[in-house]
């Protein structure tokens, strides 16, 4: 198992679902977690508790990884993103940065 103090988290919001993966500091994903692996289902899979499940369950492994703090980037609109940055820093692992790289638009 490969030890790491830092790392990358990617969550990307819709209005259906969260997904959040666990990434090396140079971008190859070494796990992830979404509404659906934490056992909801349907519309539940969308909404911010269903985040905050797999996302608790994406930091047990990231302890398992010797993880202390992390950058993370956020993409989409869903209801889920704040909740996935919320239970990430109660957890006890620091938060550098979170950046948002939904894409807009312009026209």
């Amino acid at each position: 198992m490969i030890r790491l103090d830092r790392a990358r988290v990617h969550i990307h919001s819709t209005f259906n679902n969260t997904i959040i993966t666990l990434a090396e500091p140079n971008g190859n994903a070494i796990g992830w977690q979404s509404g659906g692996t934490a056992g909801f289902s349907g519309s539940r899979k969308g909404t911010p508790y269903a985040a905050q499940l797999a996302t608790q369950a994406l930091v047990r492994d990231m302890k398992d990884y010797g993880i202390r703090s992390v950058v993370v980037t956020v993409s989409g609109t869903g209801p889920g993103r704040q909740a996935v940055v919320q239970t990430l820093r109660s957890s006890g692992i620091q938060v550098e940065e979170v950046k948002n790289v939904t894409p807009v638009s312009h026209s």
